[in-house]
């Protein structure tokens, strides 16, 4: 395999002082080329989990190995693209995205080369003199991948970057995402709230169970022909995704709201917004 994730085990120390388990036993393989998603309640450790793959943190227990090599610190083959688009105000989109390219001392004429030829993929190629308050957050967005794509990554660690963008600007997205995915053949591992973004995007969806984060089930998504899934087997997808998260979306609800919620799940039926699972 070419991601593998060991026992991996992570805590915090709250405020009190108490040191509290955010990761148990954590436990996933991935191919190189494949495109994982995590789906969990709020504050089951998923963004933890991409942070350790970057080497932005480390495990206390287990070890995360790419190709064999253990991660021990952040590494220019694992890149991440996060919920905020994080760009540079005072650079334009073409400045944004040659900026790490540029750390890596390469030439100006080979730099603004590389990032054009990313910005078309995103389809930003009109507006590459603008900069980031003149964009919309989709194009934001596309511009963060943008930025990250052109350091030629092996895996793109995605933490929820589409969640505060519309349903339609999202759609477009998902699409995008999946053509360069297509193209480039990079990794992707995704972290998500909304279960169907997670079935439609994905090879694999992992299923985090609520504090201390466990892996509660992995569920392999039918490939697509010719990228197209078949709602059938989406709303089957979903409906299983759902069934397994019911008893973890419980529990939360009754820390926060007491043992007299009770929660309950119906089949599922798409809505006008097409969104499912951002509630979680």
């Amino acid at each position: 395999m070419y991601l593998t994730i060991n026992g991996i085990e992570k805590s915090f120390v709250n405020e009190k002082k108490e040191r509290v388990k955010v990761l148990d036993n954590i436990n996933i393989e991935a191919e190189k080329g494949s495109f994982v998603s995590i789906v969990g309640p709020s504050g089951c450790g998923k963004s933890t989990l991409l942070y350790l793959i970057a080497g932005l943190d480390r495990p206390d227990a287990g070890d995360i190995r790419v190709a064999g090599q253990k991660v021990k610190k952040p590494g220019p083959e694992r890149v991440v693209v996060f919920q905020e688009a994080g760009l540079f105000p005072w650079l334009t989109v073409l400045e944004n995205v040659t900026y790490g390219l540029k750390l890596k001392k390469m030439s100006k004429a080979e730099a603004e080369a590389k990032a054009l030829e990313v910005l078309k993929m995103v389809h930003l190629s009109r507006y590459v003199d603008s900069y980031p308050h003149q964009l919309s957050g989709g194009m934001k967005q596309r511009v963060a991948i943008a930025r990250a794509l052109v350091m030629e990554p092996d895996i793109l660690l995605m933490d929820e970057p589409f969640s505060a963008l519309d349903e339609q600007t999202r759609m477009v997205l998902h699409k995008e995402l999946i053509e360069i995915w297509r193209k480039t053949k990079v990794t992707i591992f995704f972290i998500t709230h909304n279960i169907r973004e997670a079935v439609q995007l994905s090879e694999k969806v992992v299923v985090f169970a609520t504090r201390p984060g466990k892996i509660k089930d992995i569920i392999s998504v039918p490939s697509m022909k010719d990228g197209v899934m078949p709602d059938s087997v989406t709303l089957h997808t979903e409906q299983k995704v759902l069934s397994i998260l019911q008893e973890e979306i419980e529990k939360v609800l009754k820390e926060e709201m007491g043992d007299d919620y009770s929660f309950k799940t119906g089949p599922v039926h798409r809505n006008d917004s097409g969104d499912m699972g951002s509630h979680i």
